[in-house]
């Protein structure tokens, strides 16, 4: 079993190599943004990249315990397969690692995390203005 262990690990390593921040609309190219902003989408986070790869049929491993290197507070990576030992592309539509960026700045907004957490924190904003509005008029 440990050598299976270590076979999948030695593999893994020769897996490309996406942070966050290569999708990060908020950071510039300097900052290590790699597609076009426009594209891009705002504070990606491990686990959304790692789900969109999976809807996406891609084969990952999340590292949480790895750092950016030209960051090290921004902590987390996800590796990916694009190509098979034989050198076909695991998913055929998908062929470059910037192909495969730009696919998963599209998914991560859709992400149901992300649609969750905004749901929420509509309804409490709406009650606040209310209450607000209430205050003034007794003073």
């Amino acid at each position: 079993m440990e050598v299976g262990g270590a076979d999948l690990r030695s593999s893994i390593k020769k897996w490309k190599i996406i942070y966050p921040v290569y999708l990060n609309s908020k950071k510039t190219v300097a900052e290590g943004r790699r597609i076009a902003a426009a594209k891009a989408c705002p504070d990606p986070t491990c686990i959304e990249i790692a789900d969109s790869c999976a809807f996406l049929k891609i084969p990952r491993a999340i590292e949480l315990d790895k750092a950016y290197p030209r960051d090290f507070f921004q902590v987390g990576r996800v590796r990916v397969q694009l190509t098979n030992d034989d050198g076909s592309p695991v998913n055929p539509a998908i062929r470059t690692k910037k192909q495969l960026m730009i696919q998963i700045a599209e998914l991560v907004p859709k992400h149901h995390g992300r649609t969750k957490k905004q749901e929420p924190a509509a309804g409490p904003s709406v009650v606040s203005s209310n209450n607000k509005k209430k205050n003034k008029n007794k003073k």
